[in-house]
């Protein structure tokens, strides 16, 4: 007898190939018959014609933390996502070394949020075990954080590693391997990635081809430097003889805007001499990030504490002001690319600031009668530097360029959301795939969006034998009406959840129905698992 049907859906199996009516039959957790289904089972629900796909892929998130804060993921799962991918942008809370435990944690906050306990993992090993002790209601994979490594081995020293300093974080890249990561991810637009050469990239990643493990990237530079920027990832990859994957392509500025076509070039020619690289892309033209990204990457050596000590030197500040205004060779200046009133303040740690979320840098200036870049520093200040921000720094046709090439998959870059005005994707972003870009602009089919969101994900990451409709794959799905399925996210009001899913099954079992979580927690801690080749 079968635990589970799900019949007379339109089934969108998520190969590619056009939806077919039939039912889906589930046994132990595994999707056990997939077409017309007369067998007996413990609960038959009519889908009334809606449709019934493999879960989502979150292929590029920031769940690090909060999936140990909450578990039951209800952000994701209200969205049919039942699998993500996190320790992106070289940023993870391991490897955590006790003496230099603040960098890290100051590092990570503003993008992974804080927590009122202790970590008390050291390796990513450990990390991946307490993840995977906390029961969550979806599947979780990870990288290693090329950040966390540097942080872990040299702080937030502004110089090249030593031939020790660079074993020394082999070593702790092949514990994270050895212990199921899916490959490494590096962050060159944040310090202390943005002080390490491609040659020393390029060294330390090859520990990767022992474990087949993938190269994801945030490129040094999304503006005036994207195309060197993308040829220096290529470059890593092609010296090390690894799978590339770029993270989140984008042409930040309206100077840039169409070079992403020149950028996919760039990677249609690496396929073309024979390297396995994607890309992923978010449905937004704006981005999220933290405020100290904008700075010079000079005022961000020896960490946030560091930084803040700068801001109070009235001669830096005179030199951090002149380099803001201007364009920079060696660094992209997003504030030069998209202007500060471009750039909105969404997460503030004071009460005392809460007013200022959701203003753009300029407008705080103005209230406060400040000089923009003396306002930043200021603010930074006064919230020991953990600000979030969102810019709107992209073009609407680059990002359909980018959503409609066939090695893009389609990702959040979802951070913390637990205090202020959180960037919309959030919350929104896999419904706003079908609302947007399959039912209003047609840039994609139905078919090809399930696609991006499912088995190419999963191709792409090897988590497994999921992400397809399809009988010995696990039955982790989601149902939704595609003629209602709807973000309703908003930039000015980001905490809501989206229309038209009516469930969300995750190992066999309905984990979200009709917007509510059942309190089912199945998922588990995906880990690469591969034969070395010593």
């Amino acid at each position: 007898m079968l635990d589970l049907v799900l019949k007379n859906g339109k089934i969108v199996d998520g190969s590619g190939n056009p939806w077919y009516r039939g039912d889906v039959g589930i046994k132990d957790g595994v999707i056990a018959a997939v077409g017309h289904i007369d067998q007996e089972a413990h609960r038959v629900i009519d889908v009334g014609k809606q449709i019934i796909s493999p879960g989502f892929i979150d292929g590029h998130c920031h769940s690090d933390l909060m999936i140990i804060d909450h578990p039951h993921s209800e952000v994701k799962m209200q969205q049919g996502v039942t699998t993500e991918v996190v320790g992106n942008c070289g940023l993870a809370p391991a490897p955590f070394i006790r003496s230099k435990a603040k960098l890290l944690q100051t590092y990570v906050q503003p993008v992974l949020g804080s927590t009122s306990w202790e970590w008390p993992w050291e390796t990513v090993g450990q990390y991946m075990d307490f993840v995977a002790r906390s029961n969550p209601s979806e599947h979780i994979a990870t990288y290693v954080a090329h950040g966390a490594l540097r942080i872990a081995v040299m702080g937030f020293e502004n110089r090249p590693a030593t031939a020790a300093e660079i074993a020394r974080m082999k070593e702790l890249l092949e514990e994270g391997m050895r212990a199921g990561a899916i490959g490494l991810s590096i962050g060159l637009l944040y310090a202390p990635g943005s002080y390490t050469s491609r040659e020393e990239l390029a060294e330390l990643c090859s520990v990767l081809p022992k474990y087949d493990g993938l190269l994801s990237t945030h490129i040094r530079g999304e503006g005036n430097n994207l195309l060197p920027s993308v040829q220096e990832v290529i470059w890593i990859a092609e010296q090390a003889g690894i799978s590339l994957h770029i993270s989140h392509l984008k042409a930040a500025g309206r100077a840039n805007w169409g070079k992403v076509m020149d950028a996919l070039e760039l990677v249609e020619a690496a396929r073309s001499r024979g390297m396995d690289v994607t890309v992923d892309v978010y449905p937004y033209h704006a981005g999220s990030t933290t405020l100290t990204t904008v700075l010079p990457p000079w005022v961000l050596e020896g960490g946030i504490e560091s930084t803040l000590a700068a801001f109070r030197d009235p001669a830096l500040r005179v030199r951090i002001k002149d380099e803001l205004s201007r364009e920079q060779d060696d660094w992209d200046n997003l504030v030069c690319s998209t202007g500060w009133q471009s750039i909105i303040v969404s997460a503030l740690q004071s009460q005392a600031n809460k007013h200022l979320e959701g203003k753009h840098i300029a407008e705080i200036a103005e209230l406060r009668g400040q000089h923009p870049v003396d306002c930043m520093m200021d603010l930074l200040l006064e919230e020991n530097g953990q600000i979030a921000i969102v810019y709107f720094h992209m073009s609407d046709e680059d990002v359909k360029q980018v959503i409609a090439y066939e090695k893009s998959l389609i990702a959040s870059d979802s951070l913390n959301c637990e205090i202020g005005k959180p960037h919309p994707r959030t919350y929104g972003t896999f419904p706003r795939v079908f609302a947007k870009y399959v039912r209003e602009d047609g840039v994609l089919s139905l078919e090809q969006a399930v696609r991006k969101l499912t088995s190419f994900p999963v191709q792409r990451f090897k988590l497994g034998k999921r992400g397809l409709i399809v009988p010995g794959y696990a039955a982790d799905l989601t149902v939704f009406n595609k003629d209602t399925i709807q973000d309703t996210a908003t930039f000015a009001e980001p905490r809501q959840h989206p229309d038209g899913f009516s469930m969300t099954l995750v190992g066999g079992h309905i984990t979200m129905e009709h917007g509510r979580h059942t309190h089912k927690r199945e998922g588990s801690l995906i880990r690469a698992h591969r034969c070395c080749s010593h």
